[in-house]
């Protein structure tokens, strides 16, 4: 077993169980047509007017991955590629500089999760609780897993750790497939079929169970410290149901994280200790810098936070009701996607618009990412965009 530093540079409603798996369907349509939007009928989405492009932005590229549709995608880099899977089992490495593949697989299977990636090894998961890893675009073994999994896995220090829907930990060799450790968690009734919190900070494997930041030792799975940013609250399941979402803002040992409609905090990774948590009421990750957070709430309300408090920066309500990615704070833009397959960019002073690009119209798949100085977006179709600075 590797032991020492991990080498790591810096849900929609499911169910560990298919018995309730009906059940919970019908509570995320509750959740996201409801209680989230105050009603039944989904509100009009915030008009745009017309574009005013502040920062020169170029459609540098295009290319094809298979479509995702509700897969939850997480889109790595690795320098200046992209590791992209559909949700038929299409994986691709693209170079963010052209578009062209640097490698491309079909696994055969559909997807509940991918994809992770350390540039070496790949990782996603199968429908069907398969953990499948690759080399170099090619197949090199699977794993079965006790539970599905909706988050990707996570590829540092020659090994891959999935965060199962059981709440379970799990840490398996890159290379053979040999499982190295499993840590089991009191199981929930419910879960997201949503990407969680799964992440190497140092020498510390960092996940998300239910609303805590756990952080543990990667050689073994001992829990290390256990830090909590939201509580169960409600009388019912659903109600009652917290999860920590991706993606994470980490700046040093401080790593900040959403809970699913409850709250947005941060975490001191060595102590293991909370640093604050603001009330917030969003579904997606949250991305910043060692001043600022942003997150997307619920509502389409873009909002920023000071890192070392908590304390509100700005809130934008100029695209309201248009659901919202995560979003990526890129230079001086925030930029996020929505679900008519716009991508915007904000000012990280305000929220101000900056420019918006238009992509094939299906909805912007995954939050976007940066590489090879080229932004990069997935739409639900299976696009993906490369856009770059005039």
């Amino acid at each position: 077993m590797m032991r020492g530093r991990m080498g790591f540079q810096t849900t929609r409603l499911g169910a560990p169980r298919a018995a309730v798996a009906a059940v919970v369907t019908a509570c995320f349509l509750l959740l996201t047509g409801c209680s989230l939007w105050g009603g039944p009928a989904k509100p009009k989405p915030a008009e745009l007017g017309a574009n005013v492009p502040v920062i020169g932005v170029r459609q540098a590229w295009t290319s094809k991955v298979g479509g995702i549709g509700r897969l939850p995608l997480d889109v790595h880099v690795n320098g200046n590629t992209v590791t992209v899977a559909s949700s038929d089992g299409v994986v691709a490495a693209v170079d963010a500089r052209t578009g062209g593949d640097v490698w491309r697989a079909s696994l055969g299977t559909p997807l509940s999760a991918g994809v992770g990636s350390d540039g070496k090894w790949a990782a996603v998961v199968s429908v069907d609780n398969q953990l499948i890893a690759l080399s170099d675009g090619r197949e090199i073994w699977r794993k079965p897993l006790s539970a599905q999994a909706y988050t990707a896995p996570l590829v540092a220090g020659n090994r891959i750790f999935v965060l199962a829907a059981d709440r379970s930990v799990s840490a398996f060799d890159a290379a053979t497939g040999l499982r190295l450790w499993n840590q089991p968690r009191p199981g929930e009734p419910l879960v997201l079929r949503q990407s969680g919190v799964l992440t190497a900070v140092g020498d510390t494997l960092v996940a998300g169970l239910a609303g805590r930041m756990v952080g543990f030792n990667p050689d073994n799975g001992t829990v290390r410290w256990e830090a909590p940013l939201a509580s169960p609250r409600g009388t019912n399941d659903v109600e009652r149901l917290v999860e920590l979402v991706g993606r994470t803002s980490r700046e040093g040992d401080s790593v900040c994280a959403r809970a699913f409609v409850s709250t947005v905090g941060c975490v001191n990774t060595v102590r293991g200790t909370v640093a604050w948590t603001q009330p917030a009421n969003g579904t997606e990750g949250i991305h910043g810098d060692d001043t600022t957070i942003f997150g997307t709430e619920s509502n389409g309300v873009v909002v920023a936070w000071r890192r070392a408090d908590g304390s509100r920066a700005w809130s934008s309500d100029r695209l309201q009701y248009r659901r919202l990615t995560a979003p990526l704070l890129l230079g001086r833009s925030v930029v996020v996607g929505d679900d008519t397959g716009l991508v915007h960019l904000l000012s990280r002073e305000d929220g101000s618009p900056l420019n918006r690009m238009t992509t094939d119209g299906s909805g912007i798949a995954a939050a976007p990412v940066s590489a090879g100085g080229t932004l990069v977006v997935v739409t639900r179709n299976g696009g993906v965009y490369g856009f770059r600075p005039d």
